[in-house]
């Protein structure tokens, strides 16, 4: 049996791993920018996948030469102790890909042993390349265990827009989110400088997480991030303008990107929220109206 070694970016989480099993999957993704009868079109040259973890054909609902939608499927449907998944997905330069998912993921209670999960995505695109980052809301349920790292390796004149929705607990069914613990790191580089470091733990025992100045006892969180803007001040100040006049989001920028803070408790809000506020951005971003993703209205 293969011995679990886990991803440097998690290794020194504080959680414990399972050194004996886990269920590895791993996804590689790469566009490319070409041209076709003297205009540009973007083309999936590389999908390479090891476990329950791979892509759907590419989809072109835009135009063959528009944006390459693609959807990342895993199969299971979430995450369990010992799963251990990794995302790469590389946009060169003259390409334009939007990757999401058709579900939710689920972050499952962890086992007696309390393993953790890891789940690790690592974006790269290079000048000229646009990413929009688009993955459905991930639902963690009470007793999940596990780290999310999310790494943005983006060139000096390249574009990106994405989002992280994350609801615990299930209300609905009054489980709250009330043991365990979750930590997502985010990352985000332009021309080999860091311009976005993030690292957060989420842990009901802990006083922040109910803590005024922390997370407040809520249990939805959304991130949205955007890179490449010509203004973003202009760009702030359309969003205040259109989006709901309420204090769950807020929006601001720093060392070149855009980030729009959702805290509340209603996933349905915040997922409302980041599509609209994408809907504004990226015609701002790319030139292109939004379309909004087949998947999602299903």
């Amino acid at each position: 049996m293969t011995i679990y070694q886990p991803l440097p970016e998690v290794a020194n989480s504080g959680h414990r791993f399972d050194q004996g099993r886990h269920w590895a999957a791993s996804l590689t993704l790469g566009f490319e920018g070409r041209q076709q009868n003297g205009r540009p079109v973007t083309r999936m040259a590389t999908a390479r996948h090891q476990g329950p973890l791979r892509v759907q054909r590419p989809f072109y609902p835009e135009g063959r030469h528009g944006c390459c939608h693609v959807y990342l499927l895993h199969p299971p449907g979430g995450l369990v102790s010992g799963d251990a998944l990794q995302i790469n997905a590389t946009v060169g330069t003259g390409a334009h890909a939007l990757l999401t998912t058709p579900a939710a993921a689920k972050l499952y209670k962890a086992d007696s042993h309390g393993v953790a999960w890891a789940q690790h995505v690592h974006l790269t695109v290079e000048d000229g390349g646009t990413l929009e980052y688009l993955p459905q809301e991930t639902l963690a349920f009470d007793g999940s265990r596990g780290t999310q790292t999310t790494t943005i390796d983006m060139g000096s004149r390249s574009q990106c827009i994405g989002w992280e929705v994350l609801a615990l607990g299930r209300p609905a069914s009054e489980l709250p989110f009330a043991t365990g613990q979750l930590e997502q790191r985010f990352q985000l580089t332009r021309g080999g400088v860091p311009v976005w470091q993030e690292r957060q733990t989420l842990d009901p025992k802990h006083r922040r997480f109910k803590g005024k100045w922390g997370q407040g006892g809520h249990t939805v969180q959304a991130t949205l991030w955007t890179v490449g803007l010509e203004d973003e001040a202009a760009a702030i100040e359309q969003l205040r303008a259109k989006l709901p006049d309420n204090p769950r989001w807020a929006v601001t920028r720093r060392g070149g990107v855009l980030l729009l803070r959702y805290l509340g408790n209603e996933r349905n809000e915040a997922w409302a929220i980041c599509q609209q506020a994408w809907e504004i951005l990226r015609p701002r971003l790319t030139g292109q109206p939004a379309h909004i993703p087949r998947i999602w209205l299903t």
